[in-house]
């Protein structure tokens, strides 16, 4: 009697299968993009919603925060909040759509590896954050006069951002068996940190137990440190923010490519 693996025994093409990576991650651009009012202009239109909101409703009556309007202030975290939104949901959603689907086999039958899969899905997740990140700071820009003063933390914390939604999305992807998982991690999970990260507050505001908190929540970081870069200003330290993130996306990165090594709740 013999015992099969779940690990994925690959037919390999060279070192890397370019081209098999390369069409993996066109077919996962090409699958928000087919799609681009729903998945990049309605989350901008969202984040555009809420600045409309806090800017004429609330904005007057706000002070300053940390010596810049409360509009320039709010811009990054909306930013952000979307990039983050919807780089989980590419990866998490193509991976439940092809669970349900029974469309899995799809991309396990082609001879690519785990670190291929993961790169052509993450990369995905990334480009589709970073797209609707780009198109909301545009729009906001019509409404809000705001600058970039360091471009280095923009893009840094921006790339980590997508990085890390990316690859959360990938693992929710993988574990969750239906929708309403997915449901349950982003409600349950995601919403709260996101919330609780200064998007539309200073954490200095809080009672001080909520910011020792808000010290171990990684989305502040990627928060704070995106809108130092357009503000100059920032909650904590953007060194500790910069190897705080990077320390939890190269986890992140490791355990994706465990899971899919092993193959769990997709060969099974």
């Amino acid at each position: 009697m013999t015992t099969e693996s779940n690990s994925f025994t690959v037919t390999r093409i060279g070192i890397v299968n370019w081209l098999g990576l390369w069409t993996l991650l066109r077919k996962e651009v090409m699958r928000f993009l087919k799609v681009g009012f729903q998945t990049i202009l309605a989350p901008a239109l969202s984040s555009l919603m809420f600045l409309l909101i806090f800017k004429f409703a609330f904005g007057a009556a706000r002070p300053t925060m940390q010596g810049v309007s409360f509009s320039q202030f709010l811009v990054p975290g909306l930013i952000m909040m979307g990039m983050l939104n919807q780089a989980f949901a590419n990866t998490a959603s193509s991976l439940i759509i092809a669970k349900v689907q029974g469309n899995v086999v799809d991309f396990l039958m082609p001879p690519l590896s785990a670190l291929e899969l993961f790169l052509g899905f993450v990369g995905g997740a990334v480009m589709r954050g970073l797209i609707v990140g780009l198109v909301t700071a545009l729009s906001m820009m019509l409404l809000v006069d705001f600058h970039i003063i360091h471009i280095w933390a923009v893009l840094w914390f921006a790339l980590q951002a997508v990085l890390m939604m990316g690859m959360i999305g990938l693992l929710a992807g993988v574990a969750a068996g239906r929708f309403d998982h997915l449901a349950a991690i982003q409600n349950f999970v995601l919403l709260p940190l996101t919330m609780l990260s200064g998007t539309f507050y200073s954490i200095k505001v809080l009672p001080e137990s909520f910011q020792q908190f808000s010290l171990f929540n990684p989305f502040f970081y990627l928060i704070d440190g995106f809108r130092y870069g357009f503000t100059g200003v920032s909650d904590g330290s953007i060194a500790n923010g910069i190897w705080f993130v990077l320390t939890i996306n190269l986890i992140l990165a490791v355990a994706c490519y465990i899971m899919l090594r092993s193959g769990w709740r997709l060969k099974t």
